[in-house]
């Protein structure tokens, strides 16, 4: 496949020499090259993931987005610190990751300084070894066709529709990398954003799109917003799909960065499959047609919200629950309720947040806290930080020593049972 920029405009072309002209042709051609062998599984730092955020960057312009003015380009570079739990038994420490940004402007200017943020990671395992399901596999690409070029592809086709006629708000397209090593790159865009976070009205995450089956279409964090239900509900008339919408905003993907800083979220994906995290999960796999319909789907939802006149009702996550019959003895020990930032390591275990109802929000934890000491025991890294909690039973009480803003505090904290 060649790419040409003619005239502001981008060209798709098969190998045959034939015009890629149907929706969703584009699609395929956008998982295709993200998926090649030639990028290597586009692990954070890789020169695979660099091609990977530049062929984002010219889709982006092609299809009429603009740069984050606070960016002077389509890239926002972060490094991995060595001390990172991310980099723990792992070569990422010290690499450069890039978050690709587009902004579609709003027609309306008494909304366009509203965003609805559309994400999805293009990073994935590169050639094996940490997060892959296929043991002997190091060496060999891991493409991730799924995980998560089909999420790429289905936030370009979300652009390409809205840029056709835009929604009174601003509508923020964000390309994150690192997520497999722990949502770096959406973290450290909740930390470093190129418009308020409190200007994002709602973020909608793709990560797994590209295996729809029987219409099913799962949709995590409806309970973030108190309208995302019935808007679900009323665009799926229209959609039919087989549709479950579901729990709070925290899940193992990008959209959590979100729900921290108290976004309304939404995660669509199609479901676990046997390529998960395997050589296997390759372009011929992917259901291109499903794709294009979610797209679909999830642009209006975006029109939707992006025309409201009210935005939306954010409502605090529960925590989730954990696997059924988790203890003391099952080695999941005490609850705590916290989310550590896996991008940095500054001497202790940083918190990107807490959540809502947990032990910790009771106690006062809280977002950019760095947790030192849990009862007697040292927390250096978030090794030791799981270590302690093993150590204390549901209904414990013990001593939390943390650092905010250089003040080194301790407060107490009755430990609580998970899936309670």
């Amino acid at each position: 496949m060649r790419i040409a920029l003619l005239g502001g405009s981008l060209f798709w072309f098969l190998a045959a020499g034939q015009a890629v002209q149907s929706q969703t042709d584009r699609i395929r051609a956008d998982v295709s090259y993200l998926a090649d062998d030639r990028l290597a599984g586009r692990r954070i730092g890789s020169p695979g993931a660099d091609s990977a955020a530049a062929y984002i960057a010219r889709r982006f312009s092609a299809l009429g987005l603009k740069p984050a003015p606070r960016l002077g380009g389509w890239l926002q570079a972060f490094t991995v610190s060595p001390d990172a739990p991310a980099a723990h038994g792992s070569d990422v420490g010290g690499k450069t990751g890039s978050n690709v940004i587009g902004v579609l402007p709003g027609r309306d200017p008494a909304l366009a300084e509203e965003y609805v943020v559309i994400g999805a990671h293009y990073d994935h395992l590169g050639l094996g070894g940490r997060g892959s399901l296929d043991p002997d596999s190091v060496g060999v690409p891991h493409n991730g066709a799924d995980d998560n070029a089909s999420g790429v592809a289905a936030l370009l086709e979300v652009a390409r529709r809205l840029a056709l006629t835009p929604p009174a708000r601003s509508v923020l397209f964000l390309a994150f990398s690192g997520e497999e090593l722990g949502l770096l790159g959406s973290t450290y865009y909740v930390k470093n954003p190129v418009v308020p976070n409190e200007r994002v009205v709602a973020m909608f995450n793709f990560d797994m799109v590209g295996r729809l089956r029987d219409g099913k279409l799962i949709a995590d964090g409806v309970e973030t917003a108190t309208e995302f239900r019935a808007l679900l509900d009323s665009l799926n008339i229209t959609a039919r799909f087989a549709l479950t919408a579901k729990g709070g905003g925290y899940g193992p993907s990008d959209h959590t960065a979100f729900t921290v800083v108290n976004r309304p979220v939404l995660h669509f994906w199609t479901g676990t499959h046997e390529d998960y995290h395997r050589t296997t999960d390759d372009s011929p796999r992917i259901n291109f047609p499903g794709i294009e319909r979610i797209a679909g789907f999830a642009a209006e939802l975006t029109r939707a919200v992006g025309n409201r006149g009210a935005g939306l009702t954010f409502v605090e996550s529960t925590p989730p629950a954990a696997p059924s019959g988790s203890s003391r003895t099952s080695g999941y020990g005490a609850y705590l309720g916290t989310v550590p930032d896996m991008s940095d390591n500054p001497g202790g275990v940083q918190l990107s947040g807490v959540r809502a109802g947990s032990p910790a929000e009771k106690a006062g934890l809280k977002g950019g806290d760095i947790i030192v000491r849990i009862g007697p025991h040292e927390v250096p890294d978030l090794q030791a930080m799981t270590d302690a909690l093993r150590a204390q039973a549901p209904g414990d009480v013990v001593d939390i020593t943390f650092r905010r803003n250089g003040e080194l505090l301790t407060v107490k904290v009755t430990l609580g049972q998970r899936g309670a």
